[in-house]
């Protein structure tokens, strides 16, 4: 798979994600946030909470969580959710940490495996 390949297979693998949150009730805040601290797949906001959404797509289907979001790449994000919630006016919510993984399924369509509250701060 090219590069370009990879980042069309990525966007969809966001765009599957953004659809099984407003599904669940969520509104979508903003997609790819960045910082030079890290990044922010989705966030997305229900009522008094806060999601942060990494996205990760594996061509196989098996996941191991501690590999795919290791404790450096949990760092960064957490990181990165902090400074959005300093910069943005977000009174009496709380927030989480999940993980949506992507995968392709027997028919070769991409399937979501949604993973609420998959890491906190401290890891795992």
């Amino acid at each position: 798979m090219n590069s370009q390949q990879r980042i069309d297979c990525g966007k969809q693998g966001e765009e599957l994600a953004r659809q099984v949150l407003r599904q669940d009730g969520f509104t979508i805040i903003t997609s790819n946030f960045r910082t030079r601290l890290g990044e922010i797949d989705v966030i997305a906001r229900k009522k008094d909470l806060i999601v942060f959404v990494e996205v990760k797509m594996r061509s196989f289907q098996y996941f191991d969580l501690s590999s795919v979001i290791t404790h450096s790449k949990q760092s960064k994000i957490i990181k990165a959710a902090k400074q959005f919630m300093a910069t943005h006016d977000f009174e009496d919510v709380s927030y989480r940490f999940d993980v949506a993984l992507v995968e392709p399924n027997a028919t070769g369509k991409q399937s979501l495996t949604y993973l609420s509250d998959a890491f906190r701060e401290g890891g795992f």
